[in-house]
């Protein structure tokens, strides 16, 4: 479905991506795990067009070439972004933000906002209240419910887990694994190795701009290397 081959992307002088290759496959759920640092925001952002890789990279959505399109086009063709830090508009209401995400559709929303109230029902619960006065968890889950209006076929989410606490972290996986089973693939970063490689089909492992490991999210949860570098165990 998605796939990205011989990905590099310089800032300045500084070589961030350094020629990464992976695919994503239709309605799978697949993860970048790193430190701060590797690259995998920077790949995010290539894939919709924020960011422009370097020459002879190559980001294809079922085998059209996507570099070079502009971000709104990116959109409209199925692949939306979840930020890192959520990014909420502060002073406009809940339902105002979850319309945000549909700036690019013109037929009727009622479903797909019933849609996110049935997956975040504590958003129906505050439908009119400034968005900057939730939670850090309910503005993730306004972050989500934001992007999944656009009618995404992938849904890219950049650290979903930051700063919540371990409960809300939970419920967020599992919402992440409802969005999976209606039909919509995921593409997730995340630094709770852990919590996404339970949850994911396929797992990459970036450092310093490279891909070092992959593999299934099983797989790579018994890897002595991932164990000891991402999981907080030692090797044997």
């Amino acid at each position: 479905m998605l796939k990205i081959e011989n990905l590099k992307v310089n800032y300045g002088g500084i070589e961030a991506v350094k020629g990464i290759s992976f695919e994503v496959p239709d309605k799978s759920i697949v993860t970048l795990i790193g430190a701060n640092g590797a690259g995998k925001s920077t790949t995010l952002r290539s894939i919709t067009g924020l960011v422009k890789p370097s020459q002879g990279s190559s980001i294809t959505l079922d085998g059209e070439e996507l570099i070079g399109l502009s971000t709104p086009d990116i959109v409209s063709k199925g692949i939306a972004l979840v930020p890192e830090g959520r990014h909420v508009f502060p002073d406009m209401t809940v339902i105002e933000n979850i319309k945000i995400g549909a700036y690019l559709r013109k037929d009727d929303l009622e479903h797909d906002i019933n849609w996110v109230y049935d997956l975040f029902p504590r958003l129906k619960e505050r439908s009119w209240q400034l968005s900057g006065t939730l939670s850090g968890g309910e503005q993730q889950m306004l972050a989500v419910a934001r992007a999944l209006m656009s009618h995404p076929r992938i849904l890219m989410m950049d650290e979903p887990s930051l700063g919540l606490a371990p409960l809300i972290v939970k419920d967020i996986f599992s919402i992440i694994q409802e969005i999976n089973k209606e039909g919509v693939t995921v593409l997730l970063i995340e630094q709770n190795a852990n919590m996404a490689l339970h949850t994911a089909n396929v797992g990459y492992v970036m450092e310093t701009g490279r891909i070092t490991l992959s593999g299934s999210g099983k797989s790579l949860l018994t890897n002595e290397s991932v164990k000891a570098a991402y999981l907080g165990k030692k090797k044997s």
